[in-house]
């Protein structure tokens, strides 16, 4: 089995991707700083240490998810992260 690594951000961002039970997934970290994210598929991001600040499309408003806490991105949509602590995260996407 192998797994595929991905960086991003200079890699400030980095990433795991594997086969969860049920859908495609990463498990990651995110260094302090702001991102904006692109998806190509439904991701459902669930932060697993620290707290990402989220700006979700076609909002305004910045709503924080700390740990054990979801959010949800439609497929084809960009999505604003501000992290202020270094974070874990899972993301599951929907094919």
């Amino acid at each position: 089995m192998s797994f595929e690594t991905n960086e991003y951000f200079e890699g400030n961002v980095q990433s795991i991707a594997f086969q969860s039970d049920t859908l495609p997934a990463t498990v990651g970290v995110m260094e302090i700083g702001e991102y904006t994210f692109s998806t190509n598929a439904k991701e459902y991001m669930t932060v697993v240490s620290g707290a990402l600040t989220v700006k979700l499309p076609g909002t305004s408003e910045w709503q924080t998810f700390n740990a054990a806490e979801t959010f949800e991105v439609q497929a084809n949509e960009s999505f604003d992260v501000k992290v202020t602590v270094q974070t874990a995260y899972l993301c599951l996407y929907e094919k």
